[in-house]
């Protein structure tokens, strides 16, 4: 099947498309500040520039369109690139050798970047744009809560001292001289 568009026209559309604030991204912020979650943008000092970071919890949340980065779908090396569709996917018909080559730098890019904030002691996550959608948006952040509270712990729980204050007037009474047994 071939372009609809002419050249003009697709360039055109395909500038409009923007890598911040995209309605996936502002759903995420959206329910993280109702929630109580406070952030940051787009932090350039941190690996890979994650849409939101949250120091606090030392996560760093990415947004991926399910296009632009590959949302499961399988890239085959081999004499040629080969790209497996998948449900929320569909790779271009034109130009598909352009679009396989930028997908898989993309998913490559990506790894890259999530091991090194692992190896600094980040926690990723990473959210996917049809994980996003009105009906499934509140379970797949309430995974996210989890997520967060479950590293928080693991990672400052040893900060963390329990500390018990005991009121004199309420402790037991105890004996000066202890009764001796078998008398």
């Amino acid at each position: 099947m071939t372009d609809i568009m002419t050249p003009q026209q697709r360039h055109y559309c395909m500038s409009q498309i923007h890598s911040k604030d995209t309605t996936p991204e502002k759903r995420v912020r959206q329910w993280l500040w109702k929630h109580g979650y406070r952030y940051r943008l787009n932090v350039k000092g941190v690996p890979g520039k994650p849409d939101i970071v949250m120091r606090k919890y030392r996560t760093a949340i990415f947004v991926n369109g399910c296009f632009w980065h590959g949302h499961d779908v399988e890239t085959r090396h081999g004499t040629s690139l080969q790209i497996a569709n998948s449900k929320c996917c569909q790779i271009p018909k034109t130009n598909r050798e352009f679009w396989v080559t930028k997908i898989q730098r993309n998913q490559e890019r990506d790894q890259k970047n999530y091991e090194i904030l692992s190896e600094n002691g980040w926690q990723v996550i990473v959210l996917w744009e049809c994980q996003l959608k009105p009906k499934k948006l509140e379970q797949t952040m309430l995974q996210v809560e989890i997520q967060l509270h479950d590293f928080y712990i693991k990672t400052f729980n040893h900060r963390s001292k329990t500390y018990i204050h005991i009121e004199e007037e309420r402790l037991p009474m105890v004996a000066e001289e202890p009764e001796e047994y078998g008398q």
